[in-house]
């Protein structure tokens, strides 16, 4: 690899850090071809991988803006979307939400479709923080576009399984038995 002495959970924080895709290639490439069972040692390894402060994977991503990373990471099967940092104790939503607050407000769509691709993975932005507080709580007071979104993730959580579909939705028809 590129870095002889580093380890691999080491290798791809740096990636997370830098959003540097090919480092993060090629662990995973070097990771998958070392073991009968690569899913699940490259899920080990991401999730358990943290810097000197506690924070993961996709922490450092999020934090970073690293979106092209968090689209590969997210690509990988058992990785933990949720978990928490040791100081915060916030997700990498939370994570994103901050790295949006520090951009400036003609760079705010950017910072957008951070929040969006770990969404859309299914990061729930129901989870609160050490202080208690939501990743829509965290949100700059003028950028309502990212309340928004966060908004529409939260009630879709909440929502779940309980939308009812509509007769014929499914193509088949009634459930009723009469004609």
């Amino acid at each position: 690899m590129a870095d002889e002495g580093a380890s691999p959970q080491e290798l791809i924080l740096e990636a997370c850090r830098r959003n540097n895709t090919d480092l993060l290639t090629e662990v995973l490439t070097t990771l998958s071809k070392s073991s009968k069972n690569p899913t699940a040692l490259i899920a080990s390894t991401l999730n358990t991988a943290r810097d000197g402060i506690g924070n993961g994977v996709l922490h450092l991503a999020a934090s970073t803006g690293s979106y092209d990373v968090l689209d590969l990471l997210l690509d990988q099967e058992g990785l933990e979307i949720d978990e928490l940092d040791r100081l915060e104790r916030d997700t990498p939503l939370h994570k994103a939400v901050r790295f949006v607050n520090g951009l400036d407000k003609e760079e705010w769509g950017e910072g957008h479709a951070v929040v969006e691709i770990l969404l859309d993975a299914g990061c729930d932005p129901r989870i609160r923080n050490k202080a208690k507080l939501k990743p829509g709580e965290l949100v700059d007071p003028r950028n309502a576009e990212l309340r928004a979104i966060l908004q529409r993730a939260e009630f879709a959580f909440l929502a779940g399984d309980d939308v009812v579909k509509e007769d014929g939705d499914d193509g088949q028809g009634s459930g009723s038995e009469s004609d």
